[in-house]
């Protein structure tokens, strides 16, 4: 069994002692949960919960890509909302990027979040390289 951590400059950095992926035994990558964190600039994605998924799912994306996989091959997704009640407009953006065999997916209401942001989203792929 292997295990190798994936990074990418296509999202943001972790700001903490964690990686942005995991490559397990070359099968199967977890990423960690994404905030909406604009890569090229560091800031936070003002606006609502709909600019800040968009900007969430575009930095899984980037971890995905570089890691070997790609939303197309995500089997698991957990959503973290701040406000259920954003779960909507939340799911409207999600639906854009999973339109075809969406992962299993749990989502769920916490009473804070990383820079308090309005979403996070962590993933877990198959690896297709």
């Amino acid at each position: 069994m292997s295990r190798q951590t994936v990074a990418t400059s296509r999202a943001p950095g972790a700001i903490g002692p964690y990686s942005q992926g995991v490559s397990a035994s070359g099968t199967f990558l977890f990423t960690a949960g994404q905030i909406a964190l604009d890569p090229a600039t560091g800031k936070l994605v003002e606006g609502s919960v709909e600019d800040q998924t968009k900007r969430v799912l575009e930095n899984l994306k980037a971890i995905l890509e570089q890691g070997g996989s790609g939303l197309s091959h995500v089997v698991k997704t957990t959503v973290f909302l701040k406000d259920m009640g954003d779960f909507a407009a939340m799911n409207g953006v999600y639906s854009e990027y999973f339109k075809q065999d969406p992962p299993a997916r749990s989502t769920v209401q916490v009473s804070r979040l990383p820079m308090d942001v309005r979403v996070e989203i962590e993933a877990v792929a198959l690896v297709v390289r």
